[in-house]
C-alpha cells in the first residue's frame, strides 16, 4: 500500500514520494484522486503530517520510508507496525509513533479539524499536542531518540567516537608500524 512493486526497481532514494499511495492518490488515468487524503489536504504537508494507520509489510523494506521521506513525510503515527518497517523508519530519520487505538482515534479526530488541524510532536517530551491543547503520550526507546533529537545516522554514531577511534588507530600505527 505505501509504495506499490513497479517502483521497488530502484535503489535511489529520491523520486520515490510520485509512488507513495499511488494506488490510491491516482485514478486510472493517471490525475489524483481528490478524495484521497493526501491530495484533499492543502499542498504545504507539515513535517509531521496528521495521523495516520500504515500497515506495512515486511516484504517493504527501504522503499517505504524512503518513498515517505521523499513525499515530505517525517512521522508516522499508528497502533503498530511491522518490524522491519518501524526499524527502517528509523534508519531514515522517520518517527514511527505507536498509541492506542484510543489515542489514534482522538488524534484523527483531531485532523478533522479543517485549517486548525495542526498536531505538534514534541519528541523530547515524548507528546503529540492537537489542536485543542490535548496531549498524547508516546514512549521511545532512549536511543533512538537520542539518534533523531541529535539527526545521527550509523556515520554520525561513528565519528561521534571520532577521538577514541583516532587514538585507537594511532596506538595501532605505533604497535605495528608494518601494517
Amino acid at each position: 500500500m505505501i509504495i506499490p512493486k513497479q517502483y521497488l526497481k530502484t535503489i535511489k532514494r529520491t523520486g520515490l514520494g510520485r509512488g507513495l499511495f499511488s494506488e490510491q492518490r491516482y485514478k486510472d488515468d493517471g490525475s489524483e484522486n481528490p478524495d484521497f487524503i493526501l491530495t484533499s489536504r492543502p499542498t504545504a504537508i507539515p513535517r509531521c503530517w496528521s495521523p495516520a494507520t500504515i500497515s506495512a509489510a515486511a516484504r517493504a523494506r527501504e522503499h517505504a520510508p524512503w518513498a515517505l521521506l521523499d513525499f515530505g513525510i517525517r512521522c508516522v503515527i499508528s497502533t503498530s507496525f511491522g518490524d522491519i518497517f518501524y526499524n527502517n523508519c528509523f534508519k531514515n530519520g522517520i518517527l514511527p509513533i505507536r498509541v492506542t487505538q484510543e489515542d489514534l482515534d482522538k488524534l484523527f479526530d483531531d485532523a478533522e479539524r479543517g485549517a486548525n488541524a495542526t498536531l505538534t510532536i514534541d519528541l523530547a517530551n515524548q507528546e503529540i499536542r492537537g489542536p485543542d491543547g490535548g496531549k498524547v503520550k508516546f514512549e521511545i526507546d532512549p536511543f533512538r531518540k537520542h539518534c533523531l533529537l541529535n539527526a545521527l545516522d550509523d556515520i554520525g554514531l561513528t565519528m561521534e567516537k571520532k577521538a577514541s577511534i583516532d587514538t585507537y588507530e594511532a596506538k595501532a600505527k605505533q604497535a605495528r608500524a608494518w601494517a
